[in-house]
Order: structure tokens, then C-alpha cells, then sequence
């Protein structure tokens, strides 16, 4: 995960005592070390207010005033920790909160899920690929909009990205189609060859479906049309991270 990241602390609030010893055992099974609290909505609301949760877990089988209010405290707080609404598929989103985790229903599918909350919480490691220098500004700002945390780097050209992916520890990379030299699809495959787990976006002005099914077919992660907003980025790194979507 991160050499200079020592534990997290996670908040669970489940709405039976099985659910929450489930996580714990999960937390505990992380790859990084997870200090575990499990509480009632009550009680998590003043833990909240110390203002030292990364990571709060709700149980989807709470009442709605209570999910709120946990959300409601969580949002007062500077940093404000993740959220995590943990549901079986087709549970409406609860308004305030960072992505949807399935229900685990045993300790290896709990400690999969710490994984997913502890890999949101690190910063993500981005590279910004435009031969626009006003461009990459732009999707900086927008990138830095995001509730996600990000560590971004810049790279002008596609030669350039290459030799940035081959000695940083990059999770993501945002790549416009249209470049010089090495264009985007030719940029994608190399970063596909050389560096198969990071992510790419493909980012365009065109409008073109063509593009978007030719990106998705040469292993992009999602493709975004120019202008996008912080929450297209949002939707992309919930998928990234693994957050499922209804």
C-alpha cells in the first residue's frame, strides 16, 4: 500500500453485534494495520467528533435518521473520514457517502472489503498526460476537486509519460487522445505492455463513440469527454477503487 502509511483507524456501525465482529475480523486480516472501533450511531457520533476516523462503515440496515446523522457528523469534520455504506446490490445511495461495499458474509470477504477502504483512503499516485499545459492545469483543478485523495505529476507527451510510469509508483493515468508523436491509443498500449495494473482514462474533445469503444477495447478504464466535472472523475475512481455503482 504505502511504506509511510503505520495504521488506519476504521469505524464500523452495524446494526447487529455479528456484522461488526465479521469486519473486525476482517480489519484485522488487512495489509495494513487497521486500529477498529464498532459502535452504535449514538456513540459514533461523538467518536466522530474527535475527528481522528479515516474510515467509517455504515450498516445499510440502520434507520435513514440515524445513517444521516452519522453522515451529517462525519462531513463536520476537517478531514473528513471516508464513508462507506455497506449493502447488498440495488440499495439506493445514501446521500453523503463516498461509494457502496457489498455485504461480506465471511471474514476473507470482510477483509477484502477493509482492502477496498484502506486503497480509497491512501493517495492515489496520477499522471496527467496533454501536450496543453492550460489543459493539464485544467484537469488538475479538476482532479483536485475530487473527494478522493490525489498526488498528481504532469507529463507533456506520450515518451515522456513512459519514462515517468517506469520509475514512479502510478495507480492512474489520465491521457489525452490527440498528442504529437506518440497519440493516445499508441500511448495506451505501451502503458498496457509496460505497466498492466495502472489504470487509464482517455480523455477527448471529440466526440466520436468510435473512440470511447476503441479505448474501452484496448483496456482503458473508462473514457471521458472534455469538459468532464469532479463528479465524472468521482464516478471513474469508484470504479477504480472497486466502490460498486447502482
Amino acid at each position: 500500500m504505502s511504506g509511510d502509511l503505520v495504521s488506519l483507524r476504521m469505524l464500523m456501525i452495524a446494526a447487529a453485534q455479528p456484522d461488526a465482529e465479521l469486519w473486525r475480523q476482517g480489519a484485522a486480516r488487512a495489509s495494513v494495520p487497521v486500529e477498529f472501533m464498532a459502535q452504535d450511531p449514538a456513540s459514533a457520533t461523538g467518536t466522530l467528533a474527535r475527528g481522528d476516523v479515516e474510515i467509517c462503515v455504515l450498516d445499510a440496515r440502520l434507520p435513514d435518521a440515524y445513517k444521516a446523522g452519522v453522515v451529517q457528523a462525519a462531513r463536520a469534520m476537517n478531514p473528513k473520514p471516508l464513508i462507506f455504506l455497506s449493502a447488498p446490490p440495488g440499495t439506493p445511495r445514501l446521500d453523503g457517502a463516498d461509494g457502496l461495499l457489498a455485504k461480506p458474509s465471511t471474514i476473507d470477504e470482510a477483509r477484502k472489503l477493509a482492502e477496498i477502504c484502506i486503497r480509497a483512503k491512501i493517495p492515489t499516485r496520477v499522471l496527467i498526460v496533454d501536450d496543453s499545459g492550460t489543459m493539464r492545469s485544467i484537469v488538475r483543478k479538476i482532479l483536485s476537486a475530487s473527494r478522493f485523495a490525489l498526488d498528481m505529476q504532469e507529463a507533456s507527451e506520450g515518451i515522456a509519460a513512459l519514462q515517468q510510469l517506469r520509475t514512479g509508483n502510478f495507480g492512474m493515468v489520465f491521457l489525452d487522445y490527440n498528442m504529437p508523436g506518440l497519440n493516445g491509443f499508441e500511448t495506451l498500449s505501451e502503458i498496457k505492455r509496460e505497466s498492466p495494473n495502472v489504470a487509464v482514462v482517455m480523455m477527448t474533445s471529440t466526440v466520436d463513440n468510435a473512440i470511447a469503444d476503441r479505448a474501452h477495447a484496448a483496456g482503458a478504464l473508462a473514457f471521458l469527454k472534455k469538459p468532464f466535472f469532479p463528479a465524472d472523475i468521482d464516478a471513474v475512481l469508484e470504479r477504480y477503487f472497486g466502490l460498486y455503482m447502482n
